[in-house]
């Protein structure tokens, strides 16, 4: 089904959601169609700041909003969905759009393997009445689901549409660039490279995939490197907890703008604690580009001044390898802790891999490593 049509079908004028691979027809045509109106779009840092803008919208103007978002950011809408758009709190609509990624019997990543199993029942166990659209769907079979939804928005409830895997399609070409021109998958062989036999705690998607590549391709192992492939936001944390218990390695937290901005109180804890073992390198590119190269609003935002407003002192912003060289080996120096935002270009190989080894293969093996003496 084309992704305009679906758009119109929901009769809805505001969208605000995170992007997701499965929606990417649906985020291609909202960014063409509306720009960067935030009157009828927004990019949001996280799928409950979405639900809380729909809740807004609602208040503000007593229609409908729908709310975009991979199957894995319905952990993020949980608390709003229970204690802000229920019935028995404030009765608010909302129509979601899910795209189903580990749907059962699709092969997918390992992250996305219980996520998908999961799917369905949590949205019913949030009393949010579901709909598939597949391939196969009509308009007249979605119509008539939609139709059924307004019945529910009408009592303050919400409902969900949940998106297969090639569902959706939208022809035009959405172009996504920046004006940076450091290749990412170069700069974190340089951040490898610098962290030597550190310990590395990276970022979901195309972060944790290059790194890997990189290892495999220096002949190194990846036992230092902890690949955080779900739980998109949380890198920081695992890195600065496995710091602080390990005060005698230094660790490394190679991070992206778009999961740093997703659960940003992260910045402010790690700024509280500050342990000088702890380097966060924030790789930013202004873009969901994993999921597609949706822009970010790191681009309208000082990323330094924010980290030294939440107390990391040592904050620096580079656009070329010569001073993220630089900026690497001074952070080392000092021995103490730090930030670096890394501005590189949008893109990747088209051969990028992923990694060869099981989610539980990295943990044992990162587990091991970190047991070792140095």
């Amino acid at each position: 089904m084309e992704a305009a049509r679906f758009a119109e079908l929901t009769g809805a004028d505001f969208f605000a959601g995170v992007p997701d691979s499965q929606l990417k027809a649906l985020c291609a045509y909202l960014v063409d169609k509306y720009g960067e109106d935030p009157h009828h779009h927004i990019i949001a840092a996280n799928e409950g700041n979405a639900a809380a803008l729909a809740a807004g919208y609602f208040l503000a103007t007593g229609k409908t909003a729908v709310v975009y978002m991979q199957n894995s950011g319905e952990g993020n809408v949980i608390n709003p969905l229970a204690s802000l758009l229920n019935t028995r709190v404030y009765g608010i609509p909302v129509l979601f759009v899910i795209g189903w990624r580990g749907e059962p019997g699709v092969h997918d990543e390992p992250q996305h393997i219980y996520q998908g199993m999961v799917t369905e029942k949590l949205m019913e166990d949030m009393e949010v009445e579901t709909f598939v659209l597949d391939k196969e769907t009509s308009e007249e079979e979605l119509e008539k689901a939609l139709t059924g939804f307004k019945a529910l928005f009408a009592e303050g409830k919400q409902a969900a549409v949940i998106v297969k895997k090639g569902a959706l399609s939208f022809e035009k070409k959405v172009d996504y660039s920046n004006s940076f021109k450091m290749n990412r998958e170069e700069a974190i062989g340089h951040i490898a490279k610098a962290a030597g036999n550190d310990v590395i705690v990276s970022t979901t998607g195309k972060i944790s995939r290059e790194l890997f590549e990189y290892r495999t391709a220096t002949d190194n192992d990846h036992s230092r490197d902890f690949l955080t492939v779900g739980s998109m936001g949380h890198c920081s944390s695992i890195a600065l907890a496995v710091a602080l218990q390990k005060p005698d390695r230094r660790v490394w937290c190679i991070d992206g703008d778009g999961a740093m901005l997703m659960h940003m109180g992260a910045l402010a804890v790690e700024g509280s604690i500050h342990p000088d073992n702890l380097i966060h390198v924030i790789i930013n590119n202004n873009a969901h580009e994993t999921v597609g190269g949706m822009p970010t609003v790191s681009g309208s935002m000082d990323v330094v001044a924010c980290a030294k407003a939440c107390g990391i002192a040592s904050a620096v912003s580079v656009s070329d390898f010569d001073d993220l060289d630089d900026a690497l080996e001074k952070i080392k120096a000092s021995g103490k802790s730090g930030l670096i935002e890394v501005k590189c270009s949008i893109g990747s190989r088209a051969d990028l891999g992923r990694p060869t080894t099981t989610a539980m293969e990295n943990r044992n093996a990162f587990m091991q490593f970190l047991r070792q003496e140095i």
